[in-house]
């Protein structure tokens, strides 16, 4: 065990994080051996955890965002990522906990804030009500506690909000888990905020699930064109783009054709 904080942040339930490094892999714990986040010290941009690399996989269907907002930051996996890797996006991150934000710089590479990577100790929900109408083109959401999602992320009202921000061609991203017994609620709560227009990209690791909710329909789009466009990313990127294509036929409605969306 590296380290370990316990703070009570104005009125949020007290947060204990623990850092432990085993294997030359570097994580982050919220209490008991709940993994939020996890580093290779020899390769810190490397996304260790498969859910984050599923994340990315939304570039499957949209451009590079110009603007990405992350909500929930834990050791800054995705934030790093995509501070290096996607040169034309500005990133801002919400964390609500400050002992987060100085752990995943002292311990996990978070970069510095610059002109194009803002990090704010702030609450996700109302940093997104006090946002413009259209000014982002992806929301990124990745806030659990250790009983699960934190409920205000996931209420119709907070994601017709995340929607109603979202320039035309936006997404919402939202990391959930297929165990969760409230799962299809919450998945059925999005495709109706967002007119059905929702794809899950299961993780080959622990039952994550990327949702990503889109203001526009895809047009079903298909195999042969997505798996293009995986080969493409692949080189640019080095993720495992062609397995998410393939992934996608086990929780979206298709045929041999096309992508139902």
């Amino acid at each position: 065990m590296l380290f370990r904080s316990k703070r009570t942040h104005q009125g949020v339930d007290e947060l204990v994080i623990d850092v432990s490094e085993e294997f030359g892999i570097r994580k982050l714990h919220f209490g008991q051996d709940d993994t939020q986040s996890a580093m290779r010290v020899s390769d810190p941009l490397e996304l260790v955890l498969a859910y984050t690399r599923c994340a990315f996989g939304v570039l499957l269907f949209i451009e590079p965002p110009r603007e990405m907002l992350l909500i929930g930051l834990g050791g800054g996996s995705i934030a790093k990522w995509a501070y290096h890797k996607l040169k034309q996006t500005r990133i801002t991150c919400v964390e609500l906990h400050p002992q987060v934000v100085n752990v995943a710089r002292s311990m996990f590479h978070l970069p510095l804030d610059d002109e194009r990577l803002s990090v704010l100790v702030a609450d996700g929900v109302a940093h997104v009500y006090a946002m413009p109408p259209a000014s982002t083109d992806l929301i990124m959401m990745d806030a659990y506690s250790s009983t699960g999602i934190v409920s205000s992320l996931i209420s119709s009202d907070f994601l017709t909000a995340c929607r109603d921000r979202l320039t035309d061609d936006g997404v919402l991203a939202i990391n959930l888990w297929s165990s969760d017994k409230r799962f299809a609620d919450y998945r059925n709560r999005l495709s109706g905020v967002f007119d059905g227009h929702v794809v899950c990209l299961p993780a080959r690791q622990k039952g994550n699930v990327m949702a990503f909710a889109f203001n526009r329909p895809l047009n079903n789009p298909q195999w042969e064109r997505l798996t293009e466009r995986a080969r493409a990313l692949e080189a640019t990127y080095d993720l495992e783009f062609g397995e998410f294509v393939a992934d996608l036929a086990r929780m979206n409605p298709h045929n041999d054709r096309r992508l139902f969306v």
